[in-house]
Order: structure tokens, then C-alpha cells, then sequence
């Protein structure tokens, strides 16, 4: 790739400046450009009935698309625990309700796994992102990454079920890990570079 190739602009469909923080950094040294999508927070919220993280990324890149004129990307992301029938799933972000803190979701769940042991702790993230131009989708691709549920929250890095998500090739919970080590490691990154190599 020559320093002449033009840099491709991706609109990320969210207000979530971390999350594009996350991005942004997972893109430095590639040819593409990040931003929040212009005028997000004006827009009719994309509603995420659907039951799958694809059907939910999809929906939302072609809904945010058709209000911008570039290449727009939204992914749908959470935790899954097998022994709980997939919950958190597709509710990972509401799972102890609308507005409810990270610190809230992470007790409801270490909660639900009271006395579970073993493979019973079992869990995994996944992530899907999906890219839309002008109301047609064109990449669509997804990660996970596997782990088990911690019985007490470790860690003061991350987001979300970070503190309680325990990482075994590192021996760490995913909010003990380092920026460059969780980029490299989750489920979100290995769906970010998958997007990038596609779109490059």
C-alpha cells in the first residue's frame, strides 16, 4: 500500500465516543478514517428486537446508513453463558433493565450463577459487525472469544462484564488486561481487524 492511497471514511453508529476510541485505535496505521455518525443523537433510535447479534448489527449499519452518505458501521456485541440458557445474549446491555450500570448487570449475573461450578461457568463473547452503504449491506463478519465467569469481579479496566469475564490463556479477567492486550485479545478486535481486511 502506497502513502498515495486515499483513506477510506467510516461512520461508526453509535454516540459512544469510547467505543470509537476503541475502534480508532484498533484502525492507526490502516487506510481508514473513523468517526461518530453526524447528527446520531437526532435520529429515531434504531430499536434491537431482533434474537441474533447479526440480525441486530445488520439492522442497525442499513438503518443508519440510509441517513449518511458514506460507508456507516454498527456492531452488536455481549455475553453468552451456555448453563444460563444464552442469557445475557442479545440483552447483554439490558439485562438488569433499562439504565441499569454495568455494576448492576455484572451482580445480576454472578447472582443467576450462584453455585454453579466448573463448566457451569463457562461463557463467551461475541461480536458482530456489520457495514452498510446507502441502505445495502456489504461485510458482515464476527468474532468471539472464549472464557469462564469469575464468582467476584477483578480488575478496574474495561467495561461492562469485564471485571467478572476471566480470560484463561492470560490468567486474567478481561478488566485486568492492558488496552494493547485486550485489543489484541477480544472478541471486538478480532472482529474489527476481520472488517478491516475486507474493507482494505
Amino acid at each position: 500500500m502506497t502513502a498515495s492511497v486515499a483513506r477510506k471514511k467510516l461512520y461508526l453508529a453509535s454516540g459512544n465516543a469510547g467505543k470509537l476510541r476503541e475502534f480508532q485505535i484498533l484502525a492507526a496505521g490502516h487506510a481508514l478514517e473513523l468517526d461518530l455518525l453526524p447528527g446520531y443523537a437526532a435520529m429515531p433510535e434504531f430499536e434491537e428486537t431482533a434474537p441474533t447479534f447479526a440480525e441486530n448489527a445488520v439492522g442497525k449499519a442499513l438503518y443508519y446508513s440510509q441517513h449518511c452518505g458514506g460507508i456507516v458501521f454498527a456492531d452488536d456485541s455481549g455475553l453468552v453463558v451456555p448453563s444460563l440458557g444464552g442469557a445475557p445474549g442479545v440483552l447483554s446491555a439490558r439485562y438488569a433493565g433499562t439504565g441499569a450500570s454495568s455494576e448492576q448487570r455484572n451482580t445480576k449475573l454472578l447472582g443467576e450463577l450462584r453455585g454453579k461450578k466448573g463448566p457451569e461457568r463457562a461463557a463467551y463473547f461475541v461480536c458482530v459487525i456489520a457495514a452498510a452503504v446507502g441502505g445495502r449491506a456489504n461485510v458482515v463478519v464476527s468474532a468471539k472469544v472464549d472464557g469462564e465467569i469469575l464468582e467476584q469481579p477483578r480488575g478496574s479496566g474495561g467495561f461492562g462484564y469485564d471485571p467478572v469475564f476471566y480470560f484463561p490463556a492470560l490468567g486474567k479477567a478481561f478488566a485486568e488486561l492492558s488496552a494493547e492486550e485486550k485489543n489484541r485479545q477480544s472478541h471486538r478486535g478480532k472482529a474489527f481487524r476481520r472488517l478491516m481486511e475486507v474493507l482494505e
